[in-house]
């Protein structure tokens, strides 16, 4: 699959396209998976719950951050694909954090939700059609394409995976 140019996707999301060289997006959203699993397999509910700094978010909210966008972006990705041609929301993710108290989730959950998020996302872009993964709608108020949305997500996760990896110190 080719990558996107710039006109598709807001520039805001630029670094996390830029993060995601590889041509055949899915087997790498794929990948990723697994990888994340086990950064976070060593982890507990006390451990989860862990703030660097006073201000930041734990690794659960960070978890639950994950698979709140990846919903997001893949609802967007289902819709534009489809021929949707009506604007998408955005979405704030402070307040989408803020509203879903993660840290009282148990970690067992929010792992289980990535994975089941996860599998629907990679289900999704499996089965979309060669002609849909051009298709562009608008979301956020900004143009996207479906193959922008597909990196999107996955350089996301690699944004975030890298922050706990420097910062949280999985």
């Amino acid at each position: 699959m080719q990558h996107p140019d710039k006109s598709e996707y807001a520039d805001f999301y630029a670094g996390y396209v830029s993060l995601v060289p590889e041509d055949d997006v899915v087997a790498a959203i794929e990948d990723q998976t697994t990888k994340t699993q086990k950064l976070l397999s060593a982890l507990d509910d006390t451990g989860a719950a862990y703030r660097y700094a006073e201000g930041k978010w734990s690794i659960k909210e960070v978890l639950g951050h994950l698979t709140d966008a990846e919903r997001i972006f893949a609802v967007r990705a289902l819709c534009i694909s489809r021929g949707e041609t009506q604007p998408l929301p955005g979405f704030d993710e402070n307040q989408y954090v803020r509203e879903a108290s993660f840290d009282i989730w148990k970690l067992g959950d929010l792992v289980e939700t990535y994975a089941l998020v996860r599998r629907a996302t990679i289900l999704l872009f499996r089965n979309i059609s060669e002609e849909a993964w051009t298709r562009r709608g608008t979301a956020s108020d900004n143009p996207v394409t479906v193959r922008a949305l597909a990196r999107i997500i996955l350089g996301h996760e690699r944004h975030h995976v890298k922050t706990l990896q420097e910062r949280y110190g999985l």
